[in-house]
């Protein structure tokens, strides 16, 4: 397996210096068939935020991706640490979400955060939760996704290798952001979040535009046999082939992007609705936190999604 990029240096970031990852063709659908294979990093704003075409192009909408760039924190959590739970001073952290949030035009405490357990639970966001993450106590406890359609209520979860997934419905307004590791993804969370939406808001899936975010990719994440043997209760034969690649002592490649993919074509979202970012994490680690680039020495990375 090739070796990740492990250097934490930091340095100006432009759109030409992240490497992209991905694969011409898979077995039945391709890659290239989908819209956006690129997240781009806005640097006309400070600090830098990676942003997705296919959101971009919604108007009633605001996103982003966070990178470690452009923040406060020091040494492993430079600079841009968006997590409280990793040793962060907090007034620093707060410091971290004003500079992220003016960049975006969202007011830090307006924020609403998960409580990732590595679950597939969603919330439904009301005006209840409205600063519940860095104005006030995070309340809302083993919690790997969020839904809402309240104008001005920024959704927010983090990362650092786990796949970060966005879902607009273009004619109910509604919006959901999900945490899927490899967890949540053989439990089929952007299934289970598009399925919330339907039963929340009348989401009709063909409405909806959805984004793989940056994570790791296929070449950077080995997994053991006992994940493997997870996937298989969760996927076909034929899907399987394409998500992973056996390697000697029972060790395999598993292509968590793809995954997704697959989940959301079974939960209704047409092909040319979904696209992936092509940014690895473990790729990037100078510009994006990995836990295993880092050997979990980082801070934590987080979208952005909310309704204005």
């Amino acid at each position: 397996m090739r070796e990740c990029v492990n250097n934490t240096s930091l340095f100006q970031v432009n759109k030409d210096k992240i490497k992209y990852k991905y694969r011409n063709q898979i077995s039945n659908i391709t890659y290239n068939k989908i819209p956006s294979m690129e997240g781009i990093l806005n640097v006309e704003v400070e600090p830098n935020i990676l942003v997705f075409p296919s959101l971009s192009e919604i108007d009633f909408i605001r996103h982003g991706f966070s990178t470690r760039l452009g923040g406060v924190s020091k040494e492993h959590l430079s600079s841009m640490n968006l997590s409280f739970t990793r040793g962060d001073d907090r007034d620093t952290v707060v410091t971290n979400y004003q500079r992220i949030c003016g960049s975006m035009g969202m007011n830090e405490n307006d924020l609403v955060f998960t409580d990732q357990i590595h679950d597939t639970k969603i919330h439904v966001a009301t005006e209840e939760d409205r600063g519940k993450g860095v104005a006030k106590e995070r309340e809302i406890i083993g919690i790997d996704g969020l839904i809402t359609n309240i104008p001005n209520l920024p959704l927010v979860t983090f990362y650092a290798d786990c796949v970060p997934l966005y879902f607009v419905d273009t004619k109910k307004k509604a919006i959901g952001l999900s945490h899927s590791g490899w967890r949540g993804t053989v439990n089929k969370m952007g299934l289970k979040t598009v399925e919330a939406m339907t039963k929340q808001y009348g989401t009709n899936p063909k409405d909806v535009i959805a984004v793989i975010g940056p994570s790791i990719c296929r070449d950077c994440y080995e997994v053991s046999k006992d994940v493997v043997l997870e996937f298989k209760q969760s996927f076909s034969k034929r899907n399987l082939d394409d998500i992973l690649e056996e390697k000697t002592g029972e060790k395999y490649q598993l292509d968590l992007w793809l995954a997704n993919k697959y989940i959301l074509l079974e939960a209704g979202i047409p092909i040319e609705n979904i696209s992936i970012s092509g940014i690895c994490t473990c790729c990037n680690s100078t510009l994006l936190y990995s836990h295993r680039a880092s050997q979990g020495m980082r801070g934590n990375l987080a979208a952005f999604l909310t309704i204005v």
